[in-house]
């Protein structure tokens, strides 16, 4: 908080970088209560806007907080006279209000999940550039998300004119170690990341690990098929196309691939009913988990292998949550999987989850399907491991061997580019996958 303080006296821009679960939420409404007559404007992904004004009716009573969404939330705020010290918004609202949003002047601009606007082409993007603020101020555990051109546009924000379009692109493309330490030295003041490791030494330690699985006959036959049709298919289309051009296709191959290593189900409708190999390793580990008596959060990307699921955990008697990008009463259903000691699962998707979630009571994590950017499984891990959280973690992946699942892993470690030097993250595998990366995917 006095570094956030320090920044503020000297209205300079900033960016929060600690890890998730330490708390940024908390230490922004502490700096907003040291400026009681400042006006605030927050923007949020839409899941988190209730959780932004619940936690100021609990911690900061004193300040007003107002929830600008919904069609009705000009009327809304007109109805109490406009007097609030907090607007919490989305981006999308933001962007819908722009005109009426930029003509106000604020002390404070908060943009939470800052990496939503790290594509500087977008309209949200553009519209954030308008806010007028004396400080402004982005928060996210993942500044450096795909490459460092997702932390120069946050800081195009927070600090205009800090790094010109020119250097920002030259440094984006940037592998030299030493000039990146250039770069980091200049950025600190601006940038404050915090780690678990030092902020939270007495929070319980994770333990990470793969579990493999080994398709079925039926299931290896119709993922060979796949695969051999698929890179039949590629070879063509990168001959007549060039791999440049070709990259959709791969980007389709690829999906297709995953979705075969986890369920035939997610390929043809009539394989639903069935269970997968990796179901069932999944629920033979849940029966050891459940019988112990601890609970588990089941993450994947594909809503639809959640739904596949669900009918076999009703089959088993064990209750639990769900949790996607449709789910409306988000709180209801954590509140309902943190208290409840019946509640011993909670389905979650990716995009609906990977934000925004305090769910300590869970101390299992399991990833269905490995992801592309390393950094999107840390943060739903960090669902269970974070602050208030008095077990120790344990989370899995689950990867079908002799897949593209396994090639990913192997892809992963291979391509990892640190950029640590400026702040921990990875590179995008899928930015820079190569012909012959692509080649070893569909290898045997």
């Amino acid at each position: 908080m006095s570094w956030l303080n320090l920044m503020s006296k000297h209205e300079i821009g900033a960016i929060l970088a600690d890890d998730m679960g330490l708390g940024k939420t908390i230490q922004i409404l502490a700096s907003l209560v040291a400026q009681p007559k400042a006006k605030t404007l927050i923007v949020a992904p839409k899941s988190l806007v209730h959780n932004w004004v619940s936690e100021a009716e609990k911690f900061t009573p004193d300040l007003s907080f107002h929830n600008y969404t919904g069609p009705d939330r000009m009327s809304r705020l007109a109805a109490i006279g406009g007097e609030v010290d907090a607007l919490v918004t989305t981006y999308h609202t933001l962007r819908l209000d722009i005109e009426f949003l930029k003509a106000k002047e604020f002390d404070y601009f908060i943009l939470d999940e800052a990496h939503y606007i790290k594509n500087s082409e977008s309209q949200a993007y553009m519209a954030c550039r308008l806010i007028q603020a004396r400080m402004k101020i982005a928060l996210t555990g993942t500044p450096v998300e795909n490459s460092l051109s997702d932390l120069f546009s946050i800081l195009s924000i927070v600090t205009p004119g800090l790094i010109s379009d020119s250097l920002a692109g030259k440094y984006a493309k940037e592998n030299n170690p030493d000039a990146l330490r250039i770069l980091s030295k200049s950025l600190r003041p601006f940038i404050l990341r915090r780690t678990k490791d030092q902020v939270l030494r007495d929070l319980p330690a994770k333990t990470e690990q793969v579990l493999y699985c080994e398709l079925s006959s039926s299931e290896r036959k119709k993922y060979t098929e796949l695969k051999n049709h698929y890179w039949n298919k590629l070879n063509g289309r990168i001959e007549q196309n060039g791999f440049a051009k070709s990259k959709f296709d791969i980007l389709e191959a690829l999906l297709r691939l995953r979705q075969a290593a986890c369920h035939p189900g997610l390929l043809n409708k009539e394989f639903s009913p069935e269970s997968s190999s990796k179901f069932d390793l999944l629920l033979e580990q849940l029966d050891n988990v459940l019988a112990d008596g601890h609970k588990a959060l089941i993450f994947s990307q594909f809503t639809s292998l959640l739904g596949l699921l669900e009918p076999l955990l009703k089959a088993k008697n064990i209750e639990f949550e769900y949790l996607d990008g449709r789910t409306n009463d988000r709180s209801t259903r954590v509140k309902n999987f943190q208290e409840n000691p019946d509640i011993k699962v909670f389905l979650i998707s990716l995009k609906a989850g990977g934000v925004g979630l305090n769910l300590t009571s869970a101390d299992y994590v399991f990833i269905l399907d490995p992801w592309w950017n390393p950094a999107a499984e840390s943060q739903a891990i960090d669902r269970a491991h974070r602050i208030g959280q008095t077990k120790k973690v344990f989370a899995y992946k689950i990867i079908a061997k002799d897949t593209v699942e396994e090639k990913i892993l192997a892809l992963q470690e291979h391509k990892r580019v640190l950029a640590s030097a400026i702040i921990s993250s990875e590179k995008s595998l899928l930015k820079d996958l190569k012909f012959e990366d692509l080649r070893e995917l569909f290898s045997s």
